[in-house]
């Protein structure tokens, strides 16, 4: 079985590929904004219902952020809508996001959600960050046994996001409103134009900064 293995900075592949909401297509979907892709070993499964219906509920911070979801899993449209019905009862939340219906394996294969060693028919729990650039930003895998959380996958956003806009990284257990760290390519000079209010230089390559805010 064929399969590619992206890495950051990597361009995510468009694709097209039908959907509980329709065709998709990925760059068309996402437009200007970014985007979380990841993918569930199979419809109508424990762990998968849980985090469906997380995502449901969490919609409304994935738009405050600029980002559209979409899942992936390798059974039907026909199985995504039985299934959708069930999530709905069950989590108590209206599935509103498309789930790709990838029965050819097609997208699975394209970004590598396949990992033999573990099962040679059913996806991993992989999660694809993708920027604006199309560019792969971050991916987490876990395996098919653990549910993903899903407020840390709205962390990795927000520093993310963080960097595209500021040039700063975000230190070990961050969360919004902490202080950030500026990145090693700016330089002290570049700094003081980037943070004219300063900033704490704990070791010359630790630079602590307060969280940048756009005006």
């Amino acid at each position: 079985m064929s399969q590619s293995y992206l890495r950051i900075g990597d361009i995510c592949p468009d694709f097209t590929q039908e959907s509980s909401s329709g065709p998709i297509t990925l760059y068309e979907y996402l437009g200007s904004g970014y985007g979380i892709l990841f993918s569930h070993p199979k419809d109508k499964t424990p762990i998968c219902t849980t985090e469906l219906g997380r995502v449901a509920k969490l919609i409304p911070e994935f738009a405050k952020r600029n980002t559209k979801v979409l899942a992936l899993s390798v059974d039907g449209v026909a199985d995504h809508v039985e299934w959708i019905k069930d999530i709905n009862e069950t989590q108590s939340c209206t599935v509103n996001y498309p789930i790709l219906a990838d029965v050819d394996r097609k997208v699975a294969n394209l970004y590598g959600m396949i990992h033999p060693n573990t099962d040679s028919v059913f996806t991993v729990r992989s999660v694809f960050f993708i920027g604006p650039d199309r560019k792969l930003k971050a991916v987490i895998t876990y395996p098919m046994s653990t549910g993903r959380n899903f407020d840390e996958i709205i962390r990795v956003i927000d520093s993310i996001q963080l960097t595209d806009q500021f040039k700063v990284g975000t230190p070990s257990d961050w969360k919004v409103g902490g202080d950030c760290v500026i990145v090693p390519s700016v330089n002290d000079e570049a700094a003081k134009t980037l943070f004219p209010g300063g900033w704490n230089t704990v070791r010359p390559y630790l630079r602590m900064v307060p969280q940048p805010t756009s005006q």
